[in-house]
């Protein structure tokens, strides 16, 4: 990879980091973590969190922007 690549990848990235930035900032990922498959229970003082259905769309969406970066570069 040259350095024309790398640096148009790391201003990428850095656009990635504000835009997701201001949306967490503006509550438009409120739903982020609280979707069906998420399990949570509290007892008392303990308080268990599994976020198994947010970390599934993660893992896609993450899958998906890395076979599309594989294609591109």
């Amino acid at each position: 990879m040259d350095a024309r690549t790398t640096g148009f990848l790391l201003a990428a990235a850095g656009v990635v980091v504000v835009v997701l930035g201001l949306l967490v900032a503006s509550g438009a990922l409120a739903w982020f973590g609280r979707l069906p498959g998420d399990f949570r229970w509290s007892s008392g003082h303990s308080r268990v969190y599994v976020p198994i259905t947010t970390m599934l769309l993660v893992s896609l969406v993450l899958t998906l922007l890395s076979v599309l970066f594989r294609r591109l570069f």
